[in-house]
């Protein structure tokens, strides 16, 4: 099995919508993809009908989550949900609230890079986002259209969106554990994303892991495009010390960033076994 368990559509920050996404994994040869937007379910209901109407030949399940924004200590980390009720109201609660602030961060960073000579709007970025959530992302991609930079990733930089650049505005995140907290007291199971991305800003201490771990973190993502492999090394030490699982997964967001569907996969035994502690949705399968 092909198992990719981090993706985006463009209900957050990817191009690709759900249907596309669910496509895409099908060309991909995967066998499992999670969709896991930023803060939001809004992708969630077209996936499910894309995988339902696939060919009979077709086999795809996806997966069905989110990726959260959160912060400990004036750092930034995303923690991915899997597989739970996005109907119960106190994440739902949480969830919204990170969105709604999401509008007034986007809003006060355009005004950063106008002030610091960026030629871009509001607008334009609310065009690129679509029905999407904003997110840095569509900024980025406003600077690549306006000039400023050469490709988003190059936006990601302490002269403009990178955690505390010249540009960054910070939002209303999450505290890593109360996340965890509500993840479980959901049915979900969470994952901790990337969590040796250094390239994108300061990163938590080991210690900070372990508290989550206590928490009820299941795992961590570790194998990842923003991770090299004494990273990955060093994480799958640590997850061995806490007894959490190891993933892999792509963080796919269609044409904004260059990385493949597939790129990284999970194991299915790690797979099955993130299966056995949800109780909060099931995957959907075609």
């Amino acid at each position: 099995m092909r198992i990719d368990l981090h993706a985006h559509s463009n209900a957050s920050d990817g191009t690709d919508s759900p249907a596309e996404l669910v496509a895409a994994a099908v060309a991909a040869g995967l066998d499992v993809v999670a969709l896991t937007d930023h803060d939001t379910v809004a992708g969630h209901a077209e996936a499910a009908g894309a995988v339902r109407a696939l060919p009979a030949d077709s086999r795809l399940t996806v997966v069905p989550g989110a990726e959260l924004s959160c912060a400990v200590d004036g750092i930034s980390l995303h923690l991915l949900a899997y597989l739970f009720d996005p109907e119960e109201p106190e994440f739902a609660r949480e969830r919204d609230l990170v969105r709604t602030d999401r509008f007034r961060r986007g809003r006060a960073i355009v005004e950063r890079c106008r002030e610091l000579g960026a030629e871009i709007s509001w607008e334009q970025v609310r065009r690129i986002a679509g029905a999407g959530s904003v997110g840095r992302p569509h900024i980025a991609s406003a600077l690549v259209e306006a000039g400023v930079v050469a490709t988003v990733s190059d936006a990601f930089t302490a002269d403009w969106l990178a955690d505390g650049g010249r540009a960054d505005v910070r939002k209303h995140e999450t505290d890593p554990v109360t996340a965890v907290r509500l993840v479980r007291a959901a049915g979900g199971v969470p994952v901790f994303a990337h969590p040796g991305a250094v390239k994108r800003g300061r990163t938590v201490s080991d210690q900070v892991i372990a508290d989550l771990a206590a928490a009820g973190l299941a795992g961590l993502e570790v194998d990842h495009t923003d991770h090299d492999e004494e990273t990955r090394e060093r994480l799958r030490g640590l997850a061995g010390e806490l007894g959490l699982l190891v993933t892999g997964s792509s963080d796919y967001h269609g044409t904004r960033k260059t990385v493949r569907l597939g790129e990284h996969t999970t194991d299915p035994e790690v797979y099955g076994a993130l299966l056995a502690q949800a109780t909060g949705a099931k995957p959907i399968e075609r």
